[in-house]
């Protein structure tokens, strides 16, 4: 269908038709789901007719070829015009093979094995019906205690774009509207939700546009860059106003000055939630704001449904403003195919094929082993086959692997850790104990761990939280292992046997209780459908760690946020000469997280030469090229990401201490050596000034090159520049 065809089409409308476009209901409400007709509870309440079912535009949380197929054959038989309906879900690691959850994969430093991940995710969610997957979400992060960190990649706005790139090539491919075996991505939470107060989930933001602007949204810009094709609100407020019915952020800076004409939906409720807020004293108020910043689907409140066809007649609403969001929403259906092919992917029969085979399992346990990440290691890892194993804890037979978010993977087929470590070792040596639960010790439970771990040469614990203590909703204030796991430890530690401990959890934790008691620690995050296999890969030095932190590891809660890329203070805890007490510091603990940005371990050792740079001066035409040489210094092939930071020493406003530019990620062989280059141009110096210019300074920087944001090479170099205002991006 061409465009002069969809304004055709939009004209033949009637207001109701139109506004009914702007709804996304839940399946429950189509007639051919399983669950059709089945409207209880809240659902009951929201008063949808059958002539707003008949007209609507998209559906929420609708899969599989069968039930998609008679969901739209069943629509296109009532909706007057045949406009097909949009399947939308949350498909944010995986769809039914279920790869690491997003922190995970940042871990991975891999934009390729990332995209790829996408990619599987896209062909199986289509192949069953989807449309459109809420993802990638975009979201800085720096507080452990929300629980969505696990959905990001990290506390980085460099890396963060990166991976939301990579996401969205994967989703969406190079021709959507042809390749049936893509779905279109929508970006998330637009903007700033990682920020939420106290790491509480749904709480208010407040930053300056300038912070929003130099850190928040970069990634969000990324994906748009990159194609993506929808834009999903964020719970939280900015600046006191709920991003729903927010103006500025929506329809004058994505819409006017960054160019979106993709389609804008809502969260799960927030428009009707602009009421509790406090910015709208009904739902026709809560309507009238959201329309006007330009929100072009509600998902699951009925404020636009019942109230924006009175707005229109009484004028407060111009009827232009619905017909904009209409023809939005056709559009991304015309780019979909939908129009000509209104079952696009959907295939009973490719989709026994497609979801859950080999090559897709494959992929997910090759990318589980790139994103473990080695946090200690006293030398008891890799494990040796003939070793006598102790494999102990709430997981180490728990299929509750998969993390948030693994909405149709199967926690029964999962890859467990038990049957995978006794069919790497030998006949015999591994032998099971639960120790423990997530949150509870029994003395008999303790007995029988007691006597599995005495008859062996190593104690492997594998210890973490279940999949509802993060993710959506998981938010916490104590980010330790439970109680019940540490005592489970710290007992184990008694009996004077290795211990290698391996996590199971969506946050960066406060290692309290386990970096003490445990000889070696594998962060195995929540890993999919074949973490077993791949933490066992890794164990047994199959494979080797290769994964480096992309967000801090907290010495505790009291420091947080804590994050690499923080501002100097005028009393720093290092100046020269600064009184030992005066300065910015906790009396208790250390300014540094436990475990920095870019940091893991590996079974090899690396050394690093001086930075080598092709000059000290930079100018706008002159772009400066640093050389180090990695060497591998140990005994195995290994990779290392090695990782390119500069510092700004003078600016306009304050500079963070180190900041990402670039990296990359190598492989050597014992003995071998690679010369790594990277180029840093004006360009990558540039940031938001206090007047919003984006600009370089002309100064004095220190350039950093090592395996991580702490353990770093230093050079200086300086920017030779007039001072030169550039366009905002």
């Amino acid at each position: 269908m061409k465009d002069q065809q969809l304004t055709s089409l939009l004209n033949q409308m009637t207001l109701e038709e139109k506004i009914a476009q702007l709804q996304q209901l839940a399946a429950n409400f189509y007639e051919g789901a399983e669950e059709g007709g089945q409207i209880t509870g809240p659902m009951a309440s929201m008063g949808i007719t059958d002539h707003m079912i008949e007209n609507s535009g998209s559906v929420l949380g609708l899969s599989g070829a069968e039930q998609v197929i008679a969901v739209q054959e069943a629509h296109l038989r009532k909706n007057r015009l045949g406009i097909p309906l949009l399947m939308m879900a949350d498909i944010v690691h995986g769809f039914k093979t279920i790869f690491p959850v997003p922190l995970a994969i940042g871990c991975s430093w891999d934009m390729e094995r990332a995209e790829l991940s996408a990619e599987i995710a896209a062909k199986e969610a289509a192949v069953s019906g989807v449309h459109v997957t809420f993802a990638p979400m975009a979201d800085l992060v720096r507080d452990p205690r929300w629980g969505r960190v696990m959905e990001s990649t990290g506390e980085d706005p460099y890396l963060n774009g990166r991976f939301a790139r990579a996401f969205v090539r994967g989703f969406q491919g190079n021709e959507l509207t042809g390749d049936v075996s893509r779905v279109a991505a929508c970006v998330k939470h637009f903007a700033a939700y990682g920020l939420s107060e106290g790491g509480r989930d749904y709480n208010t933001v407040d930053l300056s546009e300038r912070q929003l602007r130099e850190y928040y949204l970069p990634a969000y810009r990324a994906a748009l860059d990159e194609g993506a094709e929808m834009v999903m609100t964020s719970f939280n407020t900015i600046d006191g106003i709920p991003i729903s019915g927010n103006v500025k952020l929506l329809r004058q800076l994505l819409r006017e000055e960054w160019g979106f004409d993709g389609v804008l939906i809502s969260d799960w409720g927030a428009v009707k939630e602009l009421i509790p807020h406090g910015v709208a004293e009904d739902e026709a108020e809560a309507a009238l704001k959201a329309i006007k910043a330009s929100v072009d689907i509600e998902m699951m409140t009925e404020c636009y449904v019942h109230q924006l066809p009175a707005l229109v007649a009484d004028g407060q609403v111009d009827e232009s403003i619905i017909d904009e969001a209409v023809l939005r929403i056709l559009k991304l259906k015309q780019r979909l195919g939908l129009f000509e092919n209104p079952l696009r992917g959907a295939d009973i029969e490719k989709e026994r094929e497609v979801i859950f085979c080999d090559a897709h399992r494959t992929a997910a346990r090759e990318l589980a082993v790139k994103s473990c990440v080695l946090l200690k290691n006293d030398q008891v890892l890799p494990l040796a086959t003939e070793q006598r194993i102790a494999l102990i804890g709430p997981f180490a037979n728990n299929g509750d692997i998969l993390g948030p978010w693994s909405w149709l993977g199967s926690t029964e087929e999962a890859s467990r850790l038990a049957p995978a470590l006794e069919a790497r070792a030998a006949a015999g040596k591994v032998t099971v104990a639960e120790g423990s639960g997530i949150e509870s010790l029994t003395e008999e439970q303790w007995l029988e761990a007691k006597a599995v771990a005495l008859e062996a040469d190593v104690i492997v614990l594998a210890l973490g939280e279940h999949s509802e203590m993060s993710g959506e909703a998981g938010s916490r204030s104590d980010i330790r292992l439970p109680e019940a796991q540490r005592e489970l430890l710290a007992r184990m530690k008694t009996l004077g046997k290795p211990i290698v401990v391996v996590l199971f959890n969506g946050r960066p934790l406060d290692l309290s209780g386990v970096i003490e008691n445990a000889d070696a620690i594998l962060e195995a995050w929540f890993p999919g459908s074949e973490g077993g296999a791949a933490i066992t890969s890794l164990l047994y030095g199959d494979e080797n760690p290769s994964g480096r932190l992309t967000m801090s590891f907290p010495v505790s809660v009291g420091q947080i946020p804590v994050y690499y890329n923080h501002f100097n203070t005028g009393r720093p805890l290092h100046a020269p000469g600064a009184d030992k007490r005066y300065v910015s510091q906790y009396l208790d603990i250390p300014n540094e997280p436990f475990l920095p940005f870019g940091f893991g371990l590996s079974y090899t050792t690396f050394s690093y030469s001086e930075p080598i740079l092709s000059g000290v001066i930079m100018t706008k035409d002159q772009p400066i090229k640093v050389t180090v040489t990695v060497t591998n210094t140990g005994n195995v092939h290994g990779e290392e990401v090695v990782q390119l930071y500069i510092r700004d020493i003078s600016g306009e406003v304050v500079r963070p201490m180190k900041e990402l530019k670039d990296f990359v990620k190598i492989s050597l062989s014992p003995g071998e050596s690679k010369e790594v280059s990277f180029t840093l141009t004006e360009e990558q110096l540039r940031y938001y000034h206090s007047d919003l210019n984006f600009s370089s300074d002309p100064g004095q920087f220190k350039l950093f090159v090592g395996p991580n944001s702490q353990e770093v090479k230093e050079r200086d170099f300086r920017l030779a520049l007039e001072y030169v205002e550039y366009k905002r991006h």
